[in-house]
């Protein structure tokens, strides 16, 4: 077998991340995308809306040539990238953008190519990380909020897609 990239690996990761949020979302039904555990939280909506957001800022901060996170505060930057994510309002919209973001994030960083994702970036921070350090931060926010949704379906009474499928139903 011919050896891979360490991006087309990040990218099948990041894929698989993705593809298990999308089966959480299907569990959930479209009339429930207003729940939210608590009045202080976010909705099931906004939680998905959330992730987009910074799914495509992410996206469309890493693949620039010149990444800097501190080009703009961190609300500008989501609404530079995503602002167009919160005029998706009902489940189909949300799981569409799902993939197309996906679809859209593999293309700007296979274009990118690995070299490009090994060079130096500035954080929120200042800090200095790599485009593919940062690409792995956004990945694991992903999952952590997959987890949240998780949650919000244990307390609609819904046993988790992850749950089903390592039960092998």
């Amino acid at each position: 077998m011919a050896a891979r990239s360490y991006l087309a690996e990040t990218l099948d990761n990041w894929r698989d991340v993705r593809r298990g949020l999308i089966e959480e979302i299907e569990a959930i039904r479209a009339t429930s995308f207003d729940f939210r555990p608590t009045p202080e939280v976010r909705s099931v909506r906004e939680l998905i809306q959330h992730i987009l957001e910074s799914a495509y800022m992410a996206t469309g901060e890493l693949s620039r040539p010149d990444t800097n996170f501190r080009r703009a505060p961190h609300a500008e930057l989501l609404a530079m990238y995503g602002g167009h994510v919160a005029d998706a309002q009902t489940k189909r919209d949300l799981l569409d953008l799902l993939h197309a973001q996906l679809a859209e994030a593999e293309k700007k960083f296979r274009a990118a190519g690995d070299l490009a994702m090994g060079q130096w970036i500035k954080n929120f921070d200042g800090s200095r990380w790599t485009k593919m350090q940062w690409l792995h931060h956004a990945i694991a926010h992903e999952m952590y909020h997959r987890g949240q949704v998780t949650v919000y379906e244990r307390l609609m009474g819904l046993e988790p897609a992850l749950t089903k499928r390592i039960k092998g139903e």
